[in-house]
């Protein structure tokens, strides 16, 4: 009876707060006066708040019918004794109704979650909230240093212990479930059964309307399911958590407090109002969350059995349905029926037959594919790629693939299809990826992620160096030219390099060509009639004509990637 009414009695405020709000839909009040004069005539109940009170008033009339009677039995009676019995009972059951309402008043009053701005949060500073927690704070190190003994209460702790297991429990499972819906929503998002295929019909006509099925029909529903029987049902626990998580930080301050006001009393004997009815906050606090927790902790755990029961069965139903209709495309397939082994063997004959064919396109794309128009650099820049084969070797030789920005000391800026030479595969500090290198005059460091090896194309028609061995001077004093000794041939190098616009470029003349960024052009001449080399013959597609020279930059020549048909 006590655990009835309690329960009632302290919900009683909740239930006039329902009732006020069903006022303000005239259609369910309108609903609900109905069913009273309906069911109970006689009363002429206005609302529900006229049948919700009685409990409240006769739990509290016990004690007073009781005492009624009890003061009408004789002493000598033999009901007398149960009946004063009885008397302190009710009494018993009505102040502890009395406490426990008090205390679930107080745990309504802490266990709201506040989403305080940082504005509100500074607005409720004063003095005596800044001493509070000022003092709370003093406490706690005082606890944590040893200073001071800390207050133990091992039930409360072991229900604390296990309560913040299962809240722990419940937030990995919300992350992991919505992690999984996500990606259920990225599945979903790609339907290539939607594709045109050209195919008529087939085993990929087949698959392609499994495909279709599945995306139509299997995955939505099982989506829905899984949105109703798991990730809203672990939402409502999620939230049910955050009253009793707050109503355990709070008990932790009150504590603190009550701790620090013992602390006074035992000292001075006496305390203040206030600091009873802090006291008496802590108190009930405590005494709620150790009545309450250990079934709370229950249903929790019994929620989360079930959800997690329920994503299984899901799973399972998933698998079985997926797989029926698998099974029902499978025995319309032409090998259907075939034993596995006999299945696997045609499988590996058709890819090593497919690999086969594959080889032979290969080597034909590679006989017919031409090869990469390249051009040579100018002279000053195959001079500089020659010095530094000279310096380092052809095998030190690396070419820039993007454009590098130096950002730190020591650091080079280069353009992307310039050659360097490699002097240290290290910094300073032993980092592999920042490469010492010479760019035919300045050295420092770049990425090595932006380096690959240079390999020159060698000119089939090596040129002659030969540096002129006589100054004008000696020309002037002889009127014949000796003859000139053999020097040594030294072989050329083409670098891999094609000339194309940085930039688009509309012709305003005849006499100009009009261009499109990242067009491949071929250099004629790189001046104007009048030799300014502002501007630069070149031929486009066949039409020739002058282009701005800084339009035009030089890059390697990209091997070519992937395959296509043979021209």
């Amino acid at each position: 009876m006590e655990t009835v009414y309690k329960i009632y009695c302290a919900s009683y405020e909740h239930a006039l707060l329902l009732v006020e709000s069903y006022r303000k839909d005239p259609r369910l009040q309108e609903e609900i006066m109905e069913t009273l004069n309906a069911t109970v005539p006689h009363t002429s109940a206005s609302d529900l708040s006229f049948f919700l009170v009685m409990p409240v008033q006769r739990v509290t009339k016990y004690p007073l019918l009781l005492g009624k009677i009890l003061e009408n039995t004789p002493a000598s009676a033999s009901a007398h004794p149960a009946l004063a019995a009885a008397v302190c009972a009710m009494a018993q059951v009505n102040a502890n109704i009395n406490e426990y309402k008090r205390q679930r008043e107080v745990a309504t009053k802490y266990n709201k979650a506040e989403n305080l701005t940082l504005r509100d949060r500074l607005a409720r500073l004063n003095t005596h909230s800044i001493a509070k927690k000022t003092t709370r704070l003093s406490r706690l190190l005082m606890h944590e240093a040893g200073i001071v003994t800390k207050t133990e209460d091992k039930e409360y702790d072991n229900l604390e212990e296990k309560f913040q297991s299962v809240a722990s429990s419940v937030a990995a499972l919300k992350e992991n479930v919505a992690s999984y819906l996500e990606h259920l929503e990225a599945f979903l998002l790609p339907t290539p059964h939607k594709r045109e295929l050209q195919i008529e019909e087939g085993p990929a006509q087949q698959y392609r309307h499994f495909a279709e099925y599945l995306h139509r029909a299997v995955f939505p529903e099982f989506k829905r399911r899984l949105d109703r029987l798991v990730w809203q049902p672990l939402c409502s626990l999620s939230e049910m958590l955050v009253g009793p998580q707050q109503l355990v930080k709070k008990r932790l301050d009150k504590l603190l407090d009550y701790e620090e006001i013992q602390e006074r009393k035992s000292e001075m004997g006496s305390v203040t109002y206030d600091e009873e009815a802090a006291m008496n906050t802590y108190l009930a606090i405590n005494a709620l969350l150790v009545a309450e927790l250990p079934r709370f902790i229950q249903v929790a755990v019994q929620l989360l059995g079930q959800l997690l029961g329920s994503l299984s069965v899901l799973q399972q139903d998933l698998a079985a349905e997926v797989l029926h209709e698998a099974e029902k495309e499978l025995k319309q397939m032409p090998h259907g029926h075939m034993p596995l082994p006999s299945f696997w063997k045609m499988v590996e004959d058709t890819l090593q037959q497919s690999g086969a064919q594959l080889r032979t396109f290969i080597q034909a794309f590679e006989t017919v594919t031409p090869s990469p128009v390249t051009q040579p650099l100018n002279p000053a820049e195959e001079r500089k790629v020659l010095s530094l084969v000279s310096k380092h070797g052809p095998d030190k030789l690396y070419q820039v693939t993007s454009n590098v920005s130096g950002s730190k000391d020591l650091d080079l800026t280069l353009q992307r299809g310039q050659i360097v030479a490699l002097l240290q595969s290290m910094d300073t500090k032993g980092n592999t990826s920042r490469w010492l290198v010479d760019a035919g005059g300045p050295r420092g460091f770049v990425p090595a992620g932006k380096l690959q090896p240079y390999c020159p194309v060698q000119s089939q028609q090596p040129r002659m160096q030969t540096p002129a061995l006589e100054s004008g001077t000696d020309r002037r004093r002889h009127s014949y030219a000796l003859p000139e000794a053999p020097r040594p041939q030294v072989a050329t190098f083409t670098p891999a390099f094609q000339v194309v616009a940085g930039f688009s470029f509309a012709a305003r003349s005849p006499q100009e060509v009009s261009l499109q960024a990242g067009q491949p052009v071929v250099v004629l001449e790189p001046h104007d009639k009048k030799g300014s080399t502002e501007w630069s013959l070149v031929d486009v597609n066949g039409q020739r004509g002058y282009v701005p020279s800084s339009y035009l930059v030089t890059v390697p020549v990209q091997k070519p990637m992937g395959w296509s048909l043979p021209v």
